[in-house]
Order: C-alpha cells, then sequence, then structure tokens
C-alpha cells in the first residue's frame, strides 16, 4: 500500500504536461511506496497515463501562467492545477505538493494556502547547489528580500533540519554569508544575525561565509536574507555558464585542443553531471507547514523524477516535524 500520497501540478514549467507525466510514471517505478495525483484538465491528462499504476487524475481546468500575478493567481485561478494541488496539501489530501510553475504562485500558495509552521517567521526557499568540496544549501534565495535577524537564525535551523532529514549529512554546518569572516563585519541585519546563531544551541553555527567563498562547500548550509541569496545563486549560475562555455570554446579552438578534448571526455562528462540541477530535482520551501518542492521551470521527466523523490524524501525524514521540534533549541544557551 502506498505510504506517501504526492501531489504533482501537471500544468507547470515549459514542458508540461507531457514531461511532467513521464516524470510521475518514473517516479511510480522507482518508489512502491507513494502515489502521485496529477491536477490538471483531466480530458489532456487522462490518454498520457494510461496503464500506468499508482497515478491518479484529479481535474483542474485552470491553469496559472509566468505572466499571473502570483498573488492574484492563488486568490483567484482557485481551480488552477497549482491551487489545487497546495489545497490538497491543507486539506489532508495530499501529503506533498511539487510544482515547476510559477515560483511566486508557489510561494504565495504555500505560505497562504498551507501556512506557515507555528514559530516560523518566514518561509524559505532553498537549493542545493554543487559546491567544490560538496553540496550545500542556499537560503533563503528570494522568497523574503527584507529580513529581520530573528529570520535568518530560523533559516539556519530549518536548513540544518533539510540537510540532516534529506541530504544526509550527521552535522550540517551553518554559515552566515557576509562581506567578511570577522564577526563584527558586515551590515546591522547580519551583526544582530550572527549574534542571535551564536547564542542558539539547536544547530551547529560556524560563523560567517565570505561570498566569494561560499561556492567552496566549506559550510553544508549557507544563511541570507533573500536579496543576497538571490544575487548569490544568480551569480553561481553566471558564472558556473560563462566558465563552461569558455571551457567549450577553448576546446574547439584548434585540432590539438579538440584531439585534447576526447582524451578529457570522461572527466567532463563527470563535471557536467556534478553541475546539472536535474539530479537534485527543485528547491524545498521550508517552513511551511508541508512538505513543499518548487522544481525549475524547464525540468524535463528526470528532474520531475527526482523533484518527487525529493518530496518523498521531506515525508521519510519528517522534515516539518523537526523544524518544529527544533525551534525551542533557538533560545540562548544555556
Amino acid at each position: 500500500m502506498a505510504k506517501y500520497r504526492i501531489a504533482l501540478d501537471a500544468m507547470g514549467g515549459d514542458n508540461a504536461p507531457v514531461a511532467i507525466v513521464e516524470g510521475a510514471k518514473l517516479a511510480v517505478e522507482e518508489f512502491p511506496d507513494i502515489t502521485v495525483q496529477l491536477y490538471g484538465p483531466e480530458d489532456a491528462l487522462r490518454p498520457l497515463i494510461e496503464g500506468s499504476e499508482r497515478i491518479e487524475i484529479v481535474h483542474a481546468p485552470e491553469v496559472i501562467g509566468m505572466h499571473d500575478s502570483p498573488m492574484l493567481a492563488v486568490r483567484q485561478k482557485t481551480e488552477s492545477s497549482l491551487v489545487k494541488a497546495v489545497l490538497a496539501v491543507r486539506e489532508g489530501a495530499a501529503d506533498a505538493v511539487v510544482s515547476a510553475g510559477s515560483t511566486g504562485a508557489l510561494l504565495a500558495g504555500g505560505m497562504l494556502r498551507i501556512g506557515r509552521i507555528r514559530g516560523i517567521e518566514r518561509p524559505a526557499l532553498a537549493p542545493v547547489i554543487p559546491g567544490r568540496k560538496k553540496p550545500f544549501l542556499l537560503i533563503d534565495c528570494g522568497a523574503n528580500v527584507d529580513c529581520q535577524p530573528r529570520y535568518l537564525q530560523q533559516f539556519g535551523l530549518m536548513g540544518s533540519v533539510y540537510m540532516q532529514s534529506v541530504q544526509g549529512v550527521p552535522r550540517p554546518e551553518v554559515g552566515l554569508a557576509n562581506i567578511g569572516t570577522e564577526a563584527e563585519k558586515g551590515d546591522k541585519l547580519t551583526r544582530e544575525a550572527y549574534a542571535l546563531m551564536s547564542a542558539q544551541s539547536a544547530y551547529i553555527f560556524k560563523g560567517n561565509a565570505e561570498v566569494r567563498d561560499v561556492p567552496a562547500g566549506d559550510f553544508d548550509v549557507v544563511v541570507a536574507d533573500g536579496f543576497v541569496g538571490n544575487v548569490i545563486l544568480k551569480s553561481i549560475e553566471g558564472v558556473s555558464s560563462l566558465i563552461m562555455g569558455m571551457l567549450k570554446d577553448s576546446l574547439r579552438s584548434s585540432r590539438r585542443a579538440r584531439a585534447g578534448a576526447l582524451m578529457m571526455r570522461p572527466a567532463l562528462r563527470g563535471l557536467k553531471n556534478k553541475m546539472d540541477y536535474k539530479s537534485h530535482g527543485g528547491a524545498p520551501l521550508l517552513g511551511v507547514n508541508g512538505a513543499v518542492v518548487k522544481a525549475h521551470g524547464s525540468s524535463d521527466a528526470r528532474a520531475i523524477k527526482n523533484a518527487v523523490r525529493q518530496a518523498r524524501s521531506m515525508l521519510e525524514g519528517k522534515v516539518v516535524e523537526k523544524i518544529r521540534d527544533g525551534l525551542d533549541g533557538l533560545s540562548a544557551k544555556e
């Protein structure tokens, strides 16, 4: 019998609904303990799932587009695939929700429809990013542009719980993104957040993470307000794309370079796979009272399957419950 029910927005993303349905098929094939609920127009989805087991269709005739206002869409398009999938979690009809659709709409739906964990002041978006030494979680990446020190302290807890429960890191080390490693560096927000994070006992705080060193992977969790976190994320994406493009151009620049590229192909393929977002699935929205995963907008079937795996791992690891239990440890150390 299926243990976990995953609500999947079948109309979200660039490749919907075909890639979403194919991802659902891969997920139920790999995980015998899940049922996937596909939310979208039944006439469009029914032909795509013929013969599939543990995949259900929930009719949702409306679609939230990438150009819709997130807040208005969540309030007005109540019959949309994204909103109905989110509501299923709130109402107990599903255990987790996954969508490759509008990030803003999923954030609004998670915060307004599902609601926050009691005691968490702001949920946060938290992708896992490849680092030179090891992957790390960057939290927040855009859900909260204006933050208070208390929010950042809570982000550290949520990120630590996720890395331990889902990524299997025994003792996650948390850093605070800053312009220097010294405790007195930074603006008023980061200095006050540093003091709060140093005083708590819920997770291991290792001090400031200078932004230039963040991609090295010295920390398991890097905490930032949503503005700084989004800048770090976009910068890493841009520089990675730049380096890979320049490397490709160099390897094609001469006959000798092309010959060397043939010898380097296995190593280059390994590097490409290490940096592939599809292997992680998506970014969890941590702090809401349910498992919510935002898949990349251009996700293919493999990426969707891994996003479903991620949601399943959040449920199996009891991430929501552990965040709730960890709140007591945010008070000052005795």
